[in-house]
């Protein structure tokens, strides 16, 4: 069945705009609490959490509305990471958990994700059948059934205990200074706690939200900031979430990121060398760099590449039974901790790594040596399709064969925004430049309003 309202990660769009309104959140609480009813007991448990748009209150009491109203009881968690929302649905025997977050979108976007009862998000065909829910009339409880809503305090506690529990038990971050970013997002509050919990000395940006400035000039899409503030501090390491916290950039003591890519070949290395990556694999994107691959394959290690989307990451991870996945975006699973993409508890790793070996950040930011990569992002006009323009595609044959030798192409669409991701890798720089931005402005041209 084709899905009509979700993406590659739940629902999003512009808030107060179709279909990120009042209404459909209205519909579809009424619709996924009918979904999950579905063998559960009456008055089964559901959890919401949410970053710190403003738009989040509007979602919030539409979704608990319609959730309600099938006889759900809503537990309210407030401004949490994404993470969370995941580790406490299962922890707390909730039939489901919803996260209200677009992310790393400005704050005038907003987004819907549903986290099953094993804590895990949904797959394509339980949000297909929630689809079809929608266009039908809800089975409303009877008086005495309808839910209630309760907020509850104490939901960040546990999630901050957990994360602390990822380090081993004897290591402490004392000694080390640590800039956090935290994007005016759901982490504002958990990620300096733990840090500094931890034993670390925390300079803190990015905490304090107004509804507004989520992810603006700040966080993991925009690392200069926290950049600035580690070179100007003398920082060891700056780590920079995004709004919701399932990311993270590092950034090294000279203010130079390490992005996924990297943050999973550390990783998997570590993890290899003490026998915990399970069957010596790691499970990434069709996006991660060639280089990322060769690594691992000098390792004797195997990468597995799967679609664009942390949750088919993950859906590949537990097919196969693996423990270590991600995206170079920042996302990184490990699920022998979390069931889905943990900005904070992944910056944990890389720090335990910093104790453990004494090397500064800098020396364990650059694990590979990356093949040259460029990604242009071309906007379109939602009412054109260029990629199915007879002139780009026989642009996309032309520019595939010249890199054919050298390299690869990858073209796909934005499963969140009127985007077409054109993506190219190749050792001969200059060839890369030539193919994908004569292909970029092929498909802006194609797409135009």
């Amino acid at each position: 069945m084709t899905r009509a309202y979700f993406g590659t990660d739940g629902i999003r769009g512009r808030a107060n705009t179709h279909p990120m309104t009042a209404e459909l959140a209205l519909r579809l609480g009424a619709a996924v609490g009918r979904y999950f009813a579905q063998g559960a007991a009456p008055g089964h448990r559901v959890v919401i959490g949410k970053d710190t748009r403003r738009s989040g209150y509007m979602l919030e009491n539409a979704l608990t509305a319609g959730l309600t109203s099938v006889g759900a009881n809503v537990l309210l968690l407030g401004p949490v990471p994404t993470p969370a929302v995941g580790m406490l649905t299962r922890s707390m025997r909730a039939a489901l958990g919803v996260m209200l977050s677009a992310s790393h979108n400005p704050y005038h976007d907003n987004g819907i994700k549903f986290f099953g009862p094993d804590g895990f998000k949904l797959s394509d065909a339980a949000e297909a059948d929630i689809e079809a829910l929608l266009d039908e009339l809800p089975a409303l409880a009877p008086p005495e059934e309808i839910g209630r809503a309760t907020r509850i305090e104490g939901d960040r506690a546990r999630y901050v205990e957990i994360a602390k529990r990822t380090l081993p038990g004897d290591q402490r971050l004392s000694g080390l200074k640590i800039v956090v970013d935290c994007a005016h997002g759901a982490a504002y509050k958990t990620a300096p706690e733990v840090l500094w919990e931890l034993g670390a000395e925390v300079i803190s940006i990015g905490v304090s939200p107004d509804g507004y400035n989520i992810n603006r000039d700040c966080g993991s899409t925009d690392t200069a900031a926290a950049a600035a503030r580690v070179v100007a501090e003398g920082a060891d390491l700056g780590i920079a979430l995004d709004g919701d916290a399932d990311r993270v950039m590092i950034l090294d003591e000279t203010g130079t990121v390490c992005d996924g890519d990297q943050l999973m070949a550390l990783i998997a290395g570590l993890w290899a060398d003490q026998g915990r990556l399970s069957a010596g694999t790691l499970v990434a994107t069709v996006m991660s760099n060639l280089g990322l691959e060769r690594y691992l394959s000098g390792r004797g290690l195997t990468l597995r590449r799967t679609q664009v989307g942390d949750r088919y990451v993950v859906e590949a991870m537990r097919k196969g039974g693996f423990n270590l996945g991600g995206e170079q975006s920042g996302h990184i699973v490990m699920t022998d901790y979390v069931t889905t993409g943990d900005g904070l508890i992944a910056a944990l790793q890389f720090l335990s790594a910093m104790v453990a070996t004494g090397q500064p950040a800098s020396a364990l930011s650059r694990t590979f040596q990356p093949v040259p990569q460029l990604l242009k992002n071309v906007r379109y006009d939602r009412n054109r399709r260029p990629l199915e323009s007879d002139s780009v595609r026989a642009a996309i044959e032309a520019a595939e064969a010249e890199l054919a030798a050298s390299g690869r192409l990858l073209i796909r669409k934005s499963g969140t925004e009127p985007l077409i991701r054109v993506m190219g890798e190749a050792e001969d720089e200059a060839l890369l430049a030539k193919v994908v931005e004569g292909l970029a402005d092929d498909i802006a041209r194609a797409g135009a309003g």
